[in-house]
């Protein structure tokens, strides 16, 4: 029997925010701008000029659609529990698996970003996410999201998300409060400027936004506001009609630098057009995948059960998939699009399989034990 109390869009829609992130990451080891090579765990010289397009998508909208989700997640959890057993239950689904990937994978990532180079290894001391150049890389969401539920403790107590607050006015506050907050931490702390700590990772101009993300799908929860379906498509029409424009001014922006690199400087005036843009964009983007998921694939199935099970794991261990067949690709005579679909393909079938093997030795142990 399916269970009814599953939200089926929103499992499905994070499931697809997930694939996403598989999709931005692979793209960044076939890029041709170059922003990536230095750091990326495989840097392919086999480029694909529109993958680093396609990947301002996906830059824009899939960590907010995640946070969102999770903010939307995050009341229920609480309900019925003490704030301590909420953070111990948060502490064990995001702190926990966050240290082992630590542990384990952020060494695997320098093993296979040096061998990938033919570079040889390096002291085993330096293969640890306290002593790397890059931190954390992927898995900063986990602590930076358990900070969030951390927030999310003290912002319950004063009933605020319990108020009738109108919609519209929230998000426009949302809004303009994160642009000019990117806008001024841009300036201040330099233009897509990151804090890394062996605890904590975060991107300073976008770190408010997400705050506020989160905080707005568990208003979204307390209010119900998903309860009803509209059966007028007038707003969804116009918003899928227009968002390309905020869309490609965003594009723009960021392409500038290449086309201008001797006579480029951020300015204050840059800054405003790249945030206001990605701003307006963002909201777009994350109405119509809210509203295109709730409208159209609010259905469980099979496939979609296994990869929202999946999804959670699939996000942990996908880079270092990325990294093991973007290596076997390397030398492999083919288009450099055919090397993308392929690392795709591999990457997210072999991930989902990866965690549906480690959930079946999970449950066959529990099984075990329970029998004893």
């Amino acid at each position: 029997m399916a269970d009814t109390n599953r939200i089926h869009w929103l499992d499905n829609l994070r499931s697809i925010t997930i694939f996403m992130v598989l999709l931005y990451h692979v793209g960044g080891v076939y890029e041709a701008a170059g922003l990536w090579g230095w750091f990326w765990i495989v840097d392919d010289p086999s480029t694909i000029t529109w993958v680093g397009i396609v990947g301002i998508l996906f830059d824009i909208m899939v960590m907010p659609i995640m946070f969102f989700i999770a903010g939307y997640m995050t009341p229920p959890s609480m309900w019925y529990k003490s704030e301590q057993e909420f953070l111990e239950k948060k502490f064990k689904r995001l702190v926990v698996p966050w240290m082992i990937a630590v542990i384990l994978l952020i060494p695997l990532y320098k093993v296979i970003f040096l061998f990938s180079r033919s570079l040889p290894q390096e002291h085993w001391s330096t293969y640890f996410h306290i002593t790397s150049q890059n931190s954390q890389n992927w898995l900063w969401f986990l602590p930076v999201l358990f900070s969030f539920d951390i927030i999310y403790t003290f912002i319950a107590k004063s009933r605020i998300l319990y108020k009738k607050l109108p919609l519209k006015y929230l998000i426009a506050g949302i809004f303009l409060l994160s642009m000019t907050f990117s806008v001024i931490a841009g300036l201040a702390a330099g233009h897509r400027s990151w804090t890394l700590s062996p605890i904590i990772d975060f991107e300073n101009e976008r770190i408010l936004l997400y705050v506020l993300v989160f905080l707005l799908g568990a208003f979204f929860k307390q209010q119900d506001l998903f309860k009803e379906l509209s059966a007028k498509k007038n707003l969804y029409n116009i918003v899928t009609s227009v968002a390309w424009i905020p869309i490609c001014v965003h594009i723009g922006a960021r392409l500038v630098p290449f086309f201008y690199p001797e006579d480029f400087s951020i300015t204050s005036l840059y800054l405003l057009v790249w945030w206001f843009s990605f701003n307006l964009s963002l909201l777009a983007l994350m109405y119509i995948m809210i509203e295109s998921f709730r409208r159209f694939f609010d259905k469980p199935g099979k496939i979609w059960d296994a990869l929202n099970r999946n999804s959670y794991g699939v996000y942990i261990i996908h880079v270092i998939v990325i990294g093991v067949f973007g290596t076997l690709l390397l030398h492999v005579n083919i288009p450099a699009v055919l090397k993308y679909l392929s690392l795709i393909v591999l990457t997210y079938a072999v991930s989902n399989l990866l965690v549906s093997a480690y959930r079946g030795v999970v449950k066959r142990g529990a099984r075990l034990r329970k029998e004893k």
